[in-house]
């Protein structure tokens, strides 16, 4: 019976702190600043991307291109 005990005090030990160090990996994933700061790394990677930046580029000029062709119809 002490054998018996003994083991589960030992599980419940192992449970708490598998949880300890979930609750401690959840804190650190869930931190605001982290959130932002690894959001804009992913965000600067993919406008990095040779396809995404030539695409911008190039809505960036039509765009342009629309404002100033409604801009000399004036």
């Amino acid at each position: 019976m002490a054998d018996n005990t003994e083991r589960i005090e030992a599980e419940i030990e192992a449970a708490r702190n598998q949880l300890a160090s979930t609750l401690d990996e959840l804190v650190v994933r869930a931190n605001p600043r982290r959130l932002v700061a690894s959001t804009k790394e992913s965000v600067v990677a993919r406008l990095s991307e040779p396809q995404v930046k030539y695409a911008l580029i190039g809505v960036g000029a039509a765009v342009g291109l629309l404002i100033v062709t409604r801009f000399l119809r004036r």
